[in-house]
């Protein structure tokens, strides 16, 4: 089974009523993991690699894995760029395999991220890819993605109509409160999760693909854990289960 693109899944997902889940790789044993897990559950998946575990492993080596992974699992996967940020790093994924590349233009104004997530979309939708477009800014660190607490902004969802149909994307991420990496909220604060703005896109974009980025969890006992054999996480803590 080759890799397959985002756009089935998003389909079949709407009509079954449920999510689809979308993990950042770096390695084989993370791949491993992963897949064999949801082997287990019989769910899609979505493989994410970002440009910094490219650096890590190397971009054929990160293919090859996954594609081991599917010879072992016969699972649909889908080999996805994760944020990202210019027209070569996604080009680079289209050309080199990848079936679905997301752009992430939303440190941009809006007017040039309009520009260049329609660029990387006539690239990709001429190649067979789907994209990925991001309104909105999530706080947080995930690799080289670093935005500053308070840097952060919410999606307006007044743009994403007019984002969507003038750039022609297949799903859109969207800043509704969610934060990246393991330390998304601070001790005694209360996550500020806008299901309202999430609420109002989707009335906007009925049946459109949205994408939630920062939405896990960090189980406090997995990080006690961590903390209990060597590893340095204090208050570590994730979106609300």
């Amino acid at each position: 089974m080759p890799f397959v693109t985002s756009t089935e899944m998003f389909k079949k997902a709407y009509e079954g009523g449920y999510a689809i889940g979308a993990f950042n790789v770096n390695n084989m044993e993370i791949i491993q993991g992963i897949t064999e897990a949801a082997k287990e559950q019989n769910a899609p998946l979505i493989l994410q690699v970002s440009s910094g575990a490219r650096k890590y492993a190397n971009h054929t080596y990160l293919l090859k894995l996954v594609e081991a992974a599917i010879i072992e699992t016969d699972l649909p996967i889908c080999l996805h760029l994760d944020h990202g940020d210019t027209f070569e790093l996604c080009k680079s994924c289209i050309d080199g395999g990848f079936t679905s590349v997301m752009i992430d233009g939303s440190h941009h104004a809006y007017e040039d991220n309009v520009a260049l997530t329609k660029k990387v979309v006539e690239y990709a939708h001429d190649h067979g890819v789907v994209v990925e477009g991001e309104l909105g800014r999530l706080e947080g660190v995930e690799d080289d993605v670093k935005v500053a607490a308070g840097e952060g902004s919410y999606t307006d969802p007044d743009q994403v109509q007019d984002f969507v149909s003038r750039t022609g994307v297949d799903s859109l991420a969207i800043a509704i409160g969610t934060s990246h990496g393991a330390y998304k909220f601070k001790p005694g604060t209360k996550p500020q999760l806008r299901f309202d703005i999430l609420e109002e896109v989707e009335k906007r974009l009925p049946g459109f693909p949205i994408v939630l980025h920062g939405a896990s969890s960090v189980i406090p006992e997995f990080v006690e854990m961590i903390n209990t054999y060597g590893g340095k996480m204090p208050d570590a803590i994730g979106v609300p289960e």
